[in-house]
């Protein structure tokens, strides 16, 4: 991505190297697993994932997807097609440097859309974390990766995550982007009151039909970062050749069905959350290839599917 000389945002609020409260007796990974349980307890899906994480902590991993030891640090990134080598900032400032410039860009992108449908964009902040973090959502460790607390409209982001998607077959800085476009999506769905249409409507059903209420939102989630890669493209020319087929990868990578796969678990489709890594790429190219909010329906869209 061509990104270096993008604007960079004031929403972006950096913790790392704070202690979290909660976390404290020296239990690692012990304790961030008992702090997850409460909220992995309340479904019968949650109770297959506290076990996977249970195993991997007391046979030798420390993460759901990849038993391999998590980087401490986040991997640099490289420089763009321009040439440019960027500073001499240790490779953490250089991602936390990234995520501002993209952050910045996707309010630029959703604050011209809201303008035009005659509102207002109100722009989340994004908290840097490391390891752990607490926010209006609860206590939540790195192994949840990025996510958005409706609660207080904070995006949350430990840039350890930027290995993740490099073992998980999607490197490159667009995932990265992608990833933080996605979790945008979230605050742009929260401000248009869908987030908390399909709350109410998960309460009030079943498993198997909540967890589809919750892919048609965060495949729509995917829709609208793809949205907003086609006005970083068109309007200011970011991406480079090579970029979306990194974002199509991360879209795929973390498809429920791969991460199903990749846990050894067999795929079941009914105990899906996010969308298949087919699912996934379809409603991001959605999203990329029109540029349309609009476009974007996948409630409509997979109304009625099973």
């Amino acid at each position: 991505m061509r990104w270096r000389k993008g604007r960079r945002s004031s929403n972006v609020e950096d913790r790392r190297g704070e202690s979290t409260p909660g976390m404290g007796g020296g239990a690692g990974g012990l304790g961030n697993l008992l702090a997850l349980a409460p909220l992995l307890l309340r479904s019968k899906t949650g109770w297959v994932i506290l076990g996977l994480l249970a195993a991997f902590y007391f046979f030798g991993g420390d993460r759901l997807f990849d038993s391999a030891p998590r980087e401490t640090q986040p991997p640099a990134l490289g420089p763009d097609q321009q040439g440019q080598t960027g500073t001499q900032a240790a490779p953490g400032d250089e991602v936390a440097d990234f995520v501002s410039v993209v952050l910045a860009d996707t309010e630029d992108t959703w604050g011209k859309l809201f303008q035009t449908a005659g509102s207002q964009y109100v722009p989340p902040k994004l908290v840097l974390y490391d390891d752990a973090v607490r926010s209006a959502c609860g206590l939540n460790t790195a192994a949840v990766g990025p996510f958005y607390c409706p609660g207080d409209n904070r995006v949350y982001l430990d840039l350890s995550f930027l290995g993740d998607l490099r073992q998980l077959g999607a490197p490159g800085d667009f995932a990265f982007a992608y990833v933080i476009a996605h979790e945008i999506g979230h605050h742009v769905q929260n401000l248009l009151g869908t987030s908390q249409k399909v709350q109410q409507a998960r309460m009030q059903s079943d498993e198997v039909t909540a967890n589809r209420l919750s892919v048609m939102l965060e495949l729509q989630a995917d829709c609208f970062a793809g949205v907003w890669a086609f006005y970083a493209h068109r309007d200011r020319q970011m991406l480079e050749p090579g970029d979306i087929e990194e974002g199509l990868a991360a879209a795929a990578a973390v498809g429920d069905d791969r991460l199903q796969r990749r846990s050894g678990r067999a795929v079941s489709p009914d105990a899906f959350t996010h969308g298949s890594a087919e699912q996934r790429v379809y409603w991001f190219k959605r999203g990329f290839t029109t540029g349309d909010v609009n476009q974007c329906n996948t409630f409509a869209a997979l109304a009625g599917r099973q």
